[in-house]
This record gives structure tokens, sequence and C-alpha cells, in this order.
């Protein structure tokens, strides 16, 4: 008998959706929108508080430089925005990161009045979590560490990646916040190396190049080498391939190549 009255008090499952959507709503914008009837305001009130704070916490966290731009109440205005209007892809806390990138692309897109460098910022902070919690491992690529990168076929680390932006992303901050995108791309490598350790080196566009061709070469590093600058039509300037050269020795030190086949 206990058992029949506890489902028959259980509420109808549009009624239960009826209040979980209300109580989401007010968590997500308390301000616009009335808490629930049934539930006492001073609870509701914490937690609204509770988390919006999380979120706000993980925001901070993962975008320090982008959190330095702001004063305290801007960027709680900021983060507010985002909890309240963004529908985020994932429940995951691990992908807030890229959500909240995704956000920004979208302001952007409507021009809400945002530095124009801000995605941008954005993405660059957001890379290096996302290649500090890559889950492939260095030990796992088959490559001799001993290899010469130049005389054999170099083995390019999977956990590297070429990134490109607009604005000089790597020096934002409080004193530096560019107006207008440079003249000639930003272009940074973003490497994890031996140590686990996430590193960035702003890096020209010939080892850029260089970089994607070894990622499907097979040929020595200086046949690769050769070959690109063949096709540039700098194959006979030596101080272009001597400075070729050098970025791949590079590219070795700082793990992005790990050694030869």
């Amino acid at each position: 008998m206990a058992n029949a009255n506890a489902m028959s008090a259980a509420p109808e499952p549009a009624t239960l959706r009826a209040r979980q959507a209300a109580f989401a709503a007010h968590i997500r914008d308390p301000d616009g929108t009335p808490p629930p009837a049934d539930v006492e305001p001073r609870r509701m009130a914490v937690y609204a508080e509770l988390f919006f704070n999380n979120v706000e916490g993980l925001l901070a966290a993962n975008f320090p430089v982008l959190r330095g731009l702001y004063e305290a109440r801007d960027w709680r205005r900021l983060a507010r925005d985002f909890y309240r209007e963004h529908r985020s892809h994932t429940p995951l806390f691990t992908e807030l990161a890229r959500e909240f990138i995704r956000y920004l692309q979208e302001r952007g897109e409507r021009d809400a009045g945002d530095p124009p460098f801000l995605a941008e910022l954005a993405h660059y902070e957001w890379s290096e979590l996302a290649v500090g919690l890559d889950e492939r491992e260095i030990a796992d690529v088959p490559h001799d560490a001993d290899g010469d990168v130049l005389a054999r076929v170099p083995v390019v680390s999977p956990l590297v990646r070429v990134l490109a932006y607009r604005f000089p992303v790597q020096r934002i901050a409080p004193g530096f916040r560019p107006c207008t995108p440079s003249a000639q791309p930003t272009l940074i490598l973003l490497t994890r190396d031996r140590g686990d350790v996430v590193r960035f080196l702003e890096i020209d566009a010939l080892t850029a190049l260089l970089l994607e061709r070894l990622q499907s070469n097979g040929s020595s590093g200086l046949g690769c080498l050769d070959a690109m600058l063949d096709e540039l039509g700098r194959g006979g300037d030596p101080a272009v391939r001597a400075s070729g050269i050098a970025a791949l020795l590079r590219l070795r030190e700082r793990d992005a190549i790990l050694g030869t086949r």
C-alpha cells in the first residue's frame, strides 16, 4: 500500500519536465526569470550562485590571460552572458572551454562590441589545455630518437599543432590590446614534449610549410626541404636552405620532430 501511495504521489512526466525547466531557467537567468513557486527563494538563490560560480571559476582558470583583460564586474558580466545565452553541445566540464570559444565567435559575428581579437585569444589559451589533455603519448609512437633528421625520414609528433591567427595573441595583455589585425598572420607552434610540458613557439611561414610537408613525407628531412624549396622557386638560395635546415633542427629540439623512422 505504501508503494502504491508513493507511485500515486509521483509527478507526471510532463509536470516533472516543466518543474525542471522552470528550475533550470531561473538558474541560468536569475535576474530575468522568476524562481519556481514551490522552492524557497533563499535556497533557490544559493543554488543559482553555486552553479554560476562553478562555471565562472572554470572559465577564469582556463582563460587566465583573457580574464586579466577585464575588471571583475565586466568579467562576471561576460561570464553571465555566456551562462545565460549559450546552448552547449556537451555536458562535459572538460569541454566548457571549447563551448566558450564558440560563444565568443558567435558574439563576434553579431558584433557584440568585444575586442576583435577575443575569440582568437581564447582559442590560443584553450589550445594549451587541449594538447595537455590529449591522451596520445610520445612513447607509443615508433621512432628512433637518435636518428639523423636530415639524412633519414623524420617522424612528427602527434602532439604538435600549428596555429594561425590574425592577431599576435601571444603578446596580448592588459597593456597591449591591438585593434586591427597584423599585416602578416601570427604562426604559433604548439607542442607537448617528452616531459609532458606544453610549449609555444612563434614560427615563420617556412617552418610552418616544412612541418606540414613532413607530416605526409616519405623522404629524408633534407629531401623534403629541397623539394619544397624547388616548388617555391627558392631551390638555388643557400640562405633559405640554411634557414630550413635550422628549422628542422629546431623542430627536433622542441620534440615536434621525435626522431626518424
